[in-house]
């Protein structure tokens, strides 16, 4: 592969981030973190399905690390008895590029009628989408071109998909005020850990 190429693919990932959509469903949305999860004691739920689920995974391991309690559920598993993760209180953070993804779609109805009244914040390059028109946050993407050669593979899209992931993770980590002591409770192994306990004694 010729450096210019690799320069390409770079602006344009880059260029993608850049153009996320920036609103305030941002504040929104982490304001419902903050009250449904650090208030009310209740957990965050993750889900998607293939590279979107990936995504959804790795944001709840990051919440999770950094304070906020969060579970990542899959969503056809969910059909098969691990919807019984959700309780009341709960909030859920959905992700899907097209916004009509049959298996969120029904995770939504299914999680309905479990707890009626659950709070949704969807990740969608499709703001107009059925999952989106179900959301009481949406968070757009932008709908960025992928940069896989075919225009089909999730590469661009779960570039940004992640950074939105991290705009809400480093925002809840602002407001619920964790600090580096927070940390080393959290993360006992491995540089991390041994940094954050280093940190913590300055604090």
């Amino acid at each position: 592969m010729m450096t210019d190429e690799i320069s390409s693919i770079l602006e344009k990932e880059a260029n993608a981030v850049r153009n996320i959509p920036v609103s305030s469903n941002y504040a929104e949305a982490v304001n419902l973190i903050v009250e449904y999860v650090h208030a009310r004691g209740g957990k965050l739920v993750t889900s998607g399905m293939g590279k979107a689920g990936q995504i959804a995974m790795n944001i709840a391991t990051t919440f999770s690390s950094t304070g906020t309690p969060a579970f990542f559920l899959h969503p056809s598993e969910a059909q098969h008895g691990d919807l019984g993760i959700v309780q009341a209180n709960d909030i859920m953070l959905l992700i899907s590029n097209s916004g009509k993804t049959r298996e969120l779609v029904e995770l939504v109805s299914l999680t309905r009628g479990l707890v009626p009244d659950m709070k949704f914040i969807v990740i969608t390059g499709n703001p107009e989408s059925e999952l989106a028109q179900e959301a009481t946050v949406c968070l757009p993407t932008g709908a960025p071109a992928e940069v896989c050669p075919l225009g089909l593979t999730p590469t661009t899209s779960t570039t940004v998909m992640t950074v939105i992931g991290d705009i809400l993770v480093v925002s809840t980590m602002k407001r619920i005020g964790f600090t580096n002591t927070d940390y080393a409770k959290r993360h006992h192994g491995g540089y991390l850990g041994s940094k954050s306990r280093e940190q913590s004694k300055k604090e």
